[in-house]
């Protein structure tokens, strides 16, 4: 089966090389030319453990394809997996242009029947509009299906997730488009993956309620740590006890200064604003927002008793990616939290293993310095803050940074370190929750 998908950003090629992986002809289309010579010379876009690794044998194997022709691919392939970027507009809601241009290239090029597959993340009643856009446009009457089928990627851990997923969503009305659909993931079976099969609308309903209850379990926790530091209690201790329960579970327990990434927040408020105009208000999802946008202040208010002020204070940041095991910086907690330093005078030395270019387009300016390694970061600082829970953090040599920092002062954001081996140590060691 010969496969198109429209999009070579983070979900679109994820997906390719994944279905090429399952042994389909797959061709990723893109009107990025730069973007798509450089996939084609093997260069990747974007961080993800085992994604070139994975593109690498699955171009040399002839099954993984990159090209600009998007009539042509449209036209060779069976089914089109449509992963153009929807993001967030001036309003909230997310922007739809990407993918009504290339409804109008469906409607335009398909000239047999085909099964559209929508993988962008869009607004509830989306799939249904798009259909009959597409059928508005047709100038020759083509049969054709629409399927949405959200993803449920997490980046860092991308390539597993689509090899190994929770489960899959098929939202269509169509036997034929469902029974299609399930073919291109049929090496799941074997792995006994559950296959959802319900109504587009609903399909829709379940990426962004998915999502929103995930930020949820984030802010709930982070509200529960901020409680603990207050009476003494350890934050840790109840994330264990809570996840423990089936009812609850363990996942998405961990406090830090708050979620972000390209996901999260966009959705979150997304469904906000699905909620308003369907006169359903999305009063918990509302709330959720507001406490994450103020944990990053918390967090700043925390470094600033810490170090007794902030003025002038020179402060070391490790990780600056909103999560580890991603170069991606959209709504990193990690760069609000240094903006609101910076806005305070403070000097910044910051560190992340794959991130700084990314970081430095959007913490431009003075007040930030950019370092080589993490050692470098802590150099002659007067407090350290951990912001992104990288491994190589984990591992770092205390001993090393203690003697490297003018005040040995640290503020671990993500807990990643046990606070009686810091102040043994020599350190005075502010945690989350702690």
């Amino acid at each position: 089966m010969r496969v198109t998908v429209i999009g070579t950003g983070y979900v679109g090629l994820v997906c390719g090389v994944g279905l090429a992986d399952f042994g389909l002809n797959v061709t990723c289309v893109d009107c990025n030319q730069q973007r798509i010579s450089a996939l084609q010379r093997g260069e990747m876009p974007i961080y993800e453990i085992g994604l070139e690794e994975i593109l690498k044998r699955c171009v040399k194997n002839h099954r993984l394809k990159f090209s600009t022709d998007l009539k042509t691919a449209i036209q060779q392939a069976a089914v089109i997996i449509v992963a153009v970027g929807t993001p967030e507009g001036a309003n909230g809601k997310p922007d739809l242009s990407q993918i009504e241009t290339v409804a109008q290239s469906l409607a335009s090029s398909i000239q047999e029947y085909k099964v559209i597959v929508v993988k962008s993340t869009v607004p509830l009643g989306t799939t249904r509009r798009l259909n009959d856009l597409i059928k508005k446009q047709q100038k020759r009457k083509v049969k054709f299906d629409i399927v949405y089928n959200p993803e449920f990627l997490r980046e860092g851990t991308a390539i597993e997730d689509f090899m190994r997923p929770n489960r899959v969503v098929i939202g269509s009305d169509s036997k034929e488009a469902t029974r299609v659909v399930k073919e291109i993931y049929r090496p799941l079976y074997i792995i006994e993956t559950p296959f959802i099969v319900t109504t587009p609308e609903a399909a829709e309903m379940i990426k962004y309620a998915s999502n929103t209850f995930l930020a949820t379990k984030i802010t709930f926790i982070n509200e529960v740590a901020n409680l603990c530091e207050k009476i003494g209690a350890d934050v840790h201790h109840v994330a264990y006890a809570l996840g423990l329960d089936k009812r609850i579970g363990s996942m998405f327990l961990h406090p830090g200064p708050g979620f972000g990434g390209s996901c999260f927040p966009k959705d979150v408020r997304a469904l906000v604003e699905a909620g308003k105009e369907l006169n359903s208000p999305q009063r918990l999802a509302e709330i959720v927002l507001q406490i994450n946008q103020a944990q990053s202040e918390i967090v700043v208010a925390k470094i600033d008793r810490a170090l007794q002020g902030l003025d002038q204070k020179r402060i070391g940041v490790l990780g600056l990616s909103f999560k580890p095991n991603t170069d991606d910086v959209r709504e990193s907690p990690s760069l609000a939290i240094c903006k609101k330093l910076v806005e305070n005078h403070a000097i910044i030395q910051a560190y992340d293993p794959v991130a700084v270019p990314n970081s430095r387009k959007v913490l431009s300016g003075e007040g930030v310095i950019f370092c080589e390694n993490a050692y470098d970061a802590v150099t002659k600082v007067d407090g350290l803050v951990i912001a992104t829970e990288w491994n190589e953090f984990r591992n770092i040599d205390l001993i090393k940074v203690k003697s490297l920092m003018k005040n040995p002062v640290v503020i671990d954001t993500r807990n990643i370190f046990e606070p009686q081996k810091m102040k043994k140590i020599g350190f005075q060691y502010f945690g989350q929750g702690r």
